[in-house]
């Protein structure tokens, strides 16, 4: 039998983040959430041509930063090298 914390979790979380070194010089997060705003929150980055990545290590520490907020200085690394990967795929696209 599956314990209650197991049943409660939700199949999926998201978050959101928006960099424009223009405006801020580190990338903050802009949305999140888990289940059905997961799927909105996809949705739309599907609608607006937003790459997506899947990284569950990476999901889990984001899911820990309050939407507004920066991200934390222990994830510059870790995305700088999403925010390169993301760029890369929006080149090849173009």
């Amino acid at each position: 039998m599956k314990d209650e914390q197991e049943l409660e979790k939700p199949k999926h979380i998201a978050v959101a983040l928006r960099y424009d070194p223009e405006q801020r010089e580190i990338p903050d997060v802009v949305g999140k959430g888990a289940g059905d705003v997961a799927d909105r929150i996809l949705a739309l980055a599907k609608v607006h041509g937003i790459p997506v990545r899947n990284d569950p290590d990476l999901l889990e520490l984001l899911a820990g930063v309050q939407v507004g907020e920066s991200i934390p200085e222990e994830l510059y690394e870790v995305v700088a090298e999403v925010l390169t990967f993301l760029y890369r795929i929006n080149d090849s696209m173009d």
